[in-house]
């Protein structure tokens, strides 16, 4: 029987430590004008281990999906998937043409300078779900595709040469 308690708590604790991370990064959502209701939210995912990114929640908007753009017969066309595969140590852009999160039913108009909450679901290897919550800054519109300026004038994650 102390065997048995034993194991099962190293399992536990093992199991604890072993929970995955995703760390996110150059995080941006596209700014709108007062009648858009809708916008992207782009990023980099990188996670410890083997996982999905399954859904994303937002205060801002009604419809939060998870789209891809492909070219299909010369046509740009935008679809929602089930879910983006995470792969373990690897970076997956989530970024404007390619994978992205779509903000629909926008609740008010997102400016730069505003940031904005998500919560992204993601499942491990298990089938155990698990969040984390992030605030993401938006990029005014005409700065164009990339993370909003910081002071020095340059996205997140930028360098000088």
């Amino acid at each position: 029987m102390k065997k048995l308690l034993i194991t099962t708590l190293l399992a536990v604790t093992a199991s604890a430590w072993a929970q995955t991370t995703v760390k996110v990064e150059d995080a941006w959502v596209r700014g709108t004008v007062s009648t858009q209701k809708a916008t992207g939210a782009f990023m980099r995912l990188t996670p410890s281990a083997n996982t999905r990114l399954v859904a994303v929640q937002s205060p801002v908007a009604g419809v939060v999906e998870i789209h891809e753009m492909a070219m299909d017969n010369d046509i740009m066309k935008m679809r929602q998937v089930p879910g983006l595969d995470l792969v373990a140590g690897r970076t997956l852009e989530l970024k404007p043409g390619g994978y992205h999160v779509m903000l629909m039913d926008l609740k008010q108009q997102v400016k730069g300078g505003d940031s904005v909450s998500l919560t992204l679901v993601f499942e491990d290897e298990a089938k155990k779900r698990f969040t984390q919550e992030i605030k993401v800054p938006v990029t005014a519109l005409g700065v164009g595709n990339g993370p909003a300026p910081t002071k020095n004038g340059m996205g997140h994650g930028s360098h000088k040469h």
